[in-house]
């Protein structure tokens, strides 16, 4: 019997309608000799610190273990793993089922946490069959079939899951250890907030807590502009002043602020005569737009509909794995691989199927087309985002599936139409000494723009913005005059604050927000921070812990957020590191790098890190209560709240009073707790409330 290991059960239920369902029992599919069973995601989690720590640490009322910095840094000797409650019935089946197979198959999603959530549990039942790997990037029934047809050696992965297992344990013990010993530390300065620190999620939050500063301390500088009207024959065209090197009253930055002398300028080309010193045409080309990676559909979604990048995440996931409409969703590649090109017939004919309002721009075409987006060179483990051969309905999609889908779809049409072709025309003047220039696009074959109903001739090819004139025909001499000119009033414009699709693109492309050139270049080279996979949940976290909130389509910093950035050492925020280890995980997945080797620098990092968190107190601004620790540990004297306060000496604390200065008395720290036994006051001896 071969025995597939699904990562859920509509993957199960996508192999099983390949293979045609014999049986259907509780928790499995037969098909013929082969049965299919399913995970629900990881049916692992890692155990809680409380389980690495001693038995006899303090526990408060609702029984859990009190954080203490005696217990820092947390470091597992050996990692366990339990049980998730929800899957237990599910596992005693799936051991049961190990036992009867004669070989095995991981049908895990094609990614680092699909090929390890199987691996898991084939661990943990101590299989030692034959394993194969199933590796397929859509689930409609023809990609499917190509995958069981394809199936290659599950231990060809190990990598995968080796680097799945990495990022999980460098995320615990960073998360685990850091967050408890920041949240001591600010227990300590009189605030109760929990600070949870992140590998992705603290740098994540530094780049929105500088960009809103960088906007609120942004001072706008006035400028001028000058726009002349250019005659040349019967026609008036509009031009914009160019400096000359040597310009008098310009910043350091080029911009023209000396209002007397851009008024001078206008006043001295109104009515004088002029020549043309440059008229250039060139006829250019538009490619076509690249099918989508996650972060790219990320970004537009958020700029077009407001959607959260957590949002688009679901739902690019739910056409996915539910409609079967699109293909895997969690990819970094915006590429398609040659060999799908032959399908674009079948996926066309699919895409009208379900979408018979697109008839008439499926029909126009061409399979035959081969845009830059179809590029082997360019693939990764996974392809860009494209609908599948799947004829399903659109009638049960919602409004964000309708929305994101037709996006896809129109991105696969436009690759099957010509390239989008214009004139684009230059021109320079000169009018008296002073240098005026124009440019404009005239289209001459609109190609896949056609597909999203653009024929505007505002085209952004990243040669500089486009005034939308037509230019008239010059050649270089033609006589001109300067029929008007005006001086135009501007200011510099603060940075733009983060949306959830410009945050993901941000974490993407993390080497813009670094000023080292050292660390520039090194992370020009990476992925940037987090993966396709986990940035949307890394911001939603954020937004959860209130470090971060939506107003509109903005993403802002809270006061909490940003304490909790002034509150970390610049090696913990700074996204640097991360890149290096999101490198070193890579490095893992692809067999060049050592999981040993990477939890051994992890380790080191954080026991010098919980270091020097646990010397000292820090007050952070914006948490809920800023209370001492007081709920637990009273005064014997006079009733009130202890506070727990370091001394001098590195590593030291004791217990003072809340109710400072009426009342003075202190005790010694005692393994976290106040020693009452040796209790002093600091101005006379007074008798505890239980004496009296």
């Amino acid at each position: 019997m071969r025995l597939f290991i699904a990562e859920k059960p509509s993957v199960a239920k996508a192999i099983a309608e390949a293979l045609g369902v014999t049986n259907r029992g509780d928790g499995y599919i037969e098909c013929g000799t082969d049965k299919i069973t399913w995970c629900f995601g990881h049916m692992f989690e890692q155990a809680e610190p409380e389980e690495y720590t001693p038995e006899d640490v303090p526990r408060n009322k609702a029984g859990k273990k009190i954080w203490r910095i005696e217990e820092l840094p947390i470091i597992p000797e050996t990692w366990i793993l339990r049980e998730k409650n929800d899957a237990k019935k599910q596992l005693t089946l799936i051991g049961k089922l190990i036992k009867e197979a004669e070989e095995i198959v991981n049908a895990g999603d094609p990614d680092r946490e699909g090929q390890l959530l199987v691996d898991e549990v084939l661990s943990h039942f101590n299989a030692n069959k034959p394993t194969r790997r199933f590796w397929v990037s859509s689930q409609d029934t023809v990609t499917v079939k190509r995958g069981l047809s394809a199936l290659k050696e599950n231990n060809s992965y190990c990598g995968w899951a080796d680097a799945a297992r990495g990022r999980a344990r460098a995320d615990w013990l960073i998360g685990m250890n850091l967050s408890r010993a920041y949240t001591l530390r600010a227990q300590r300065g009189g605030s109760k907030a929990l600070l949870t620190v992140g590998r992705v999620q603290t740098p994540t939050l530094a780049i929105v807590v500088n960009r809103d500063r960088e906007i609120e301390a942004f001072k706008p500088i006035p400028y001028h502009t000058i726009q002349a009207a250019i005659q040349h024959e019967d026609n008036i065209f509009m031009a914009t002043w160019k400096a000359k090197e040597d310009q008098i009253g310009l910043d350091s930055d080029g911009r023209l602020v000396d209002t007397a002398v851009a008024d001078g300028i206008v006043a001295h080309i109104k009515g004088k005569p002029g020549s043309i010193t440059e008229y250039r045409q060139e006829a250019k080309k538009q490619n076509q737009p690249l099918a989508f990676s996650l972060s790219d559909i990320t970004v537009l979604a958020s700029s077009k509909y407001g959607y959260s990048a957590e949002d688009i995440l679901k739902t690019c996931q739910s056409l996915y794995e539910t409609h079967k409409l699109t293909s895997y969703p969690r990819t970094d590649c915006a590429y398609l691989p040659e060999s799908q090109l032959a399908d674009a017939t079948n996926v066309l004919d699919a895409i009208k199927h379900v979408n018979p309002e697109l008839a008439r721009l499926v029909d126009a075409a061409d399979p035959c087309i081969k845009s830059k987006t179809w590029n082997d060179s360019k693939i990764t483990a996974h392809h860009g985002i494209v609908p599948t051969m799947h004829k399903g309905s659109k009638a049960s999609l919602n409004e964000y599936e309708r929305n994101i889908y037709e996006l896809i779809v129109r991105a696969y049409i436009a690759q099957f139409y010509p390239l989008h072709e214009y004139m684009q025309t230059v021109v320079n003047v000169d009018v008296d000494g002073e240098t005026f220039y124009a440019c404009g696009n005239v289209v001459t074959k609109n190609g896949w723009r056609d597909v999203y109903g653009q024929t505007d001739e505002n085209i952004d090819d990243g040669q500089g913005a486009d005034d939308g004139q037509r230019l008239p025909v010059m050649k270089q001499g033609d006589s001109v005059t300067c029929t008007d000119a005006t001086r135009k009033d501007a200011k510099t414009k603060p940075p733009k604050r983060f949306t959830d699709g410009t945050l993901t693109s941000a974490m993407e492309n993390i080497h813009k927000f670094v000023n080292n050139p050292e660390h520039k270049k090194l992370l020009r080279e990476g992925d940037g921070i987090g993966t396709s996979a986990t940035r949307a949940s890394i911001i939603a976290e954020l937004k959860r812990h209130e470090f971060l909130e939506t107003k509109g389509k903005q993403i802002i910093s809270t006061t909490l957020g940003r304490s909790v950035i002034d509150a970390l050492p610049e090696v913990v925020k700074s996204p640097v590191l991360t890149a290096l280890y999101e490198r070193m995980l890579k490095g893992i997945e692809q067999g060049t790098a050592e999981l040993d080797a990477f939890i051994t620098k992890q380790e080191s990092f954080i026991r010098e890190q919980v270091a020097k968190a646990n010397d000292g107190a820090v007050s952070i601004a914006g948490a809920k209560e800023a209370i001492p620790i007081s709920t637990l540990y009273k005064c014997k004297v006079c009733g009130t709240g202890l506070s727990r306060r370091p001394t001098k000496k590195k590593g030291h604390f004791w217990w003072g009073c809340c109710n400072y200065p009426a009342c003075k008395q202190t005790y010694p720290d005692l393994k976290g707790r106040p020693d009452y036994n040796k209790g002093r006051n600091g101005s006379a001896n007074l008798t505890t409330e239980k004496e009296k």
